[in-house]
């Protein structure tokens, strides 16, 4: 549910991390997805870095209007708390004055262990189909036999990973433990743990969307720790719609702030309603 018919349809901007030329296009395929969620709201696309599709750009016509409660929803491309990103969001709306909104991440969100169970099921590291009570791990050394979760943006973006590895554990029946992507030691210690604990097929699933940790990282990672890797999350159907929700969560929370008082609801009307006599 959404207050629409009170504020209108504030505009819907993506923040990508990265540079446009380096996204491969997630944004604009983003933006598909999310049309099917939201077809009457204006999404615009905005990269916190480099020169082109600039997030100053997206914001730059939405300034405040009188009688307007709110002009956009800016919905942050990532997984987990990101302070790049969210830092570069605040100086884009201080650098704009525009009148927005800061939603959540698309993360810790329960659908994102769907999403990465999919993109390890495409690299056949793990069966397709949802586990009941029985473990994934087969004869074949394709199959893996525990996941780090990989997670960028601090100990925040782990604590969020590591909700969407009890998850996925869940789904697969094996060992899955969260990592910080960009602190050695953190993935040091959870590829000796899933090891003590019997893996010797270990698999990185990178929870993010893709612009925040270069892919040439990503593999040389993976070599370093004899790990394979799975892609990351990239533009899915599921990642546009908990944008989608973000973006729904903003305009009932601006509903919710100014609610009709008594003096501006309709009076009720019908026999039972007469006013005395």
């Amino acid at each position: 549910m959404s207050f629409d018919s009170w504020i209108g349809t504030p505009t819907l901007v993506l923040a990508v991390p990265g540079v446009a030329g380096d996204t491969d296009g997630i944004g604009a395929q983003m933006v598909d997805l999310l049309r099917s969620y939201r077809p009457e709201v204006t999404i615009r696309v905005g990269c916190i870095e480099g020169s082109d599709d600039r997030l100053t750009e997206a914001l730059a016509d939405l300034e405040p209007v009188d009688e307007h409660p709110l002009r956009g929803v800016v919905v942050p491309l990532v997984t987990a708390p990101h302070p790049a990103t969210d830092q570069a969001i605040s100086e884009a709306i201080e650098a704009t004055g525009a009148d927005v909104r800061v939603t959540d991440g698309l993360g810790p969100h329960p659908m994102l262990a769907e999403v990465l169970h999919l993109r390890l099921a495409e690299a056949g590291f793990v069966r397709a189909d949802r586990m009941r009570l029985i473990s994934v791990v087969a004869p074949s050394t394709t199959m893996t036999d525990g996941v780090i979760v990989g997670a960028v943006g601090g100990p925040d973006a782990v604590s969020a990973a590591g909700v969407t590895a009890v998850l996925l554990a869940a789904r697969l029946g094996i060992t899955v433990l969260p990592a910080d992507l960009e602190d050695d030691s953190s993935v040091e210690q959870v590829r000796r743990q899933i090891a003590d604990a019997g893996c010797v097929r270990p698999v990185i699933a990178p929870s993010i969307v893709g612009p925040e940790f270069d892919t040439e990282r990503l593999k040389a990672l993976a070599e370093r720790y004899e790990a394979r890797y799975s892609a990351p999350l990239g533009a899915s159907s599921t990642l546009a719609k908990i944008a989608a929700l973000r973006y729904a969560e903003v305009l009932n929370s601006v509903g919710v702030e100014a609610p009709a008082t008594a003096d501006e609801l309709p009076s009720p009307v019908g026999s039972r309603h007469r006013p005395e006599s």
